[in-house]
């Protein structure tokens, strides 16, 4: 049984999380930590756990979280890179689903995050972990940085193009859209259904957050540095992600094999379907779900292919991703806790 803490627990990141452990046969919840929630039973907060969980959040406590096995980070960036050393001394793996430890170039990782990285040393030995790509970086580690949501659904669909040099990597261009979780729990005028209700735009067009997270996954997939252009867009739905990737081939003889190649490439991976040529994967056949699906076009007379991918955005983006990489980390099957299928309508 793996002792399980998780730090951060209030947001919506947190509580998917709580969801997924509730199930999991070989997890056992030791703490969770919220400072503006302490005392407060978790089925008060989320009344959708009350029998699963009888603790109460607690102020974070470095020595409660060094009784852990694994400690889980759902906090906002800039908190996990301050406790991980610690956590790291004492034997403690810990999965960080901040952006604290994604980006190996910390002079990036400062301008985008506006502050400096404070843990150099375990940025660099964190393994990325994007289960599909570094599995066996995986087995026995000690520190994982979970991926951000868009990047998962962007480099998944990409991945077996560039993997195969099978496009122009310098004009990759990545076109998706978000349900209003992905801003997190935190009151915001912005985020009120009153302002994003019955509307749709863009943000970040002129630079997102995770658009070097994105390169950084691109390029070690192409061998070279790539050239991609990102925008991020909300939509008026709570989760999801539906991220429509164009590439130029190289050779448009070679769209006859990209569908046997995408089955080929996750083939043997439990969480990504690759659907039949033409379909229009929906967010919502992934809701709720640890899966990625995606599926392939082309338009008459073109060389450029076009992937339709998504996830949601709280479980492949997030929770669900998160447990598959401890599943790895401590040689558990991947799937475990992670079997349930999509919620629907």
């Amino acid at each position: 049984m793996i002792k399980v803490g998780i730090v951060g627990g209030t947001g919506y990141t947190g509580v998917e999380l709580l969801r997924v452990l509730a199930v999991h046969p070989q997890a056992q919840l030791h703490c969770i930590t919220s400072r503006s929630e302490a005392g407060i039973p978790v089925s008060d907060l989320y009344p959708n756990l009350r029998g699963h969980f009888d603790l109460a959040f607690s102020e974070p406590d470095v020595a409660v979280l060094c009784q852990c096995d694994l400690v889980f980070f759902a906090t906002p960036h800039g908190v996990a890179m301050r406790m991980v050393p610690e956590l790291m001394a004492a034997g403690v793996r810990v999965v960080d689903l901040s952006a604290d430890f994604r980006l190996k170039n910390l002079d990036v990782w400062a301008k985008w995050y506006g502050m400096p990285h404070e843990s150099p040393e375990w940025a660099g030995k964190a393994v990325y972990g994007l289960p599909e790509v570094v599995r066996s970086e995986l087995h026995g580690a000690q520190l994982v940085a979970n991926p951000g949501c868009y990047p998962t659904a962007v480099q998944l669909g990409f991945l077996p193009l560039l993997e195969n040099k099978l496009v122009d990597s310098s004009r990759l261009i990545a076109d998706a859209k978000s349900g209003s979780s992905g801003a997190g729990r935190q009151a915001s005028v912005g985020m009120l259904h009153g302002e994003v209700g019955e509307s749709f735009k863009a943000y970040g067009a002129s630079g997102h957050r995770h658009l070097p997270e994105i390169r950084q996954g691109l390029s070690q997939a192409a061998g070279t540095a790539v050239g991609v252009t990102f925008v991020p867009h909300l939509v008026p739905m709570i989760r999801g992600i539906e991220a429509t990737l164009y590439a130029e081939l190289h050779n448009v003889g070679d769209f006859d094999r990209l569908q046997e190649l995408y089955e080929e490439r996750y083939r043997d991976e439990p969480f990504v379907d690759v659907m039949p040529f033409g379909s229009h994967p929906e967010t919502r056949s992934v809701r709720g779900a640890n899966h990625c699906r995606m599926a392939l076009h082309r338009q008459e007379n073109s060389n450029v292919v076009i992937v339709t991918s998504v996830i949601d955005n709280l479980v492949k983006g997030a929770a669900g991703q998160a447990v598959q990489n401890m599943n790895v980390m401590f040689g558990l099957p991947e799937i475990m806790g992670l079997e349930a299928p999509a919620m629907l309508p």
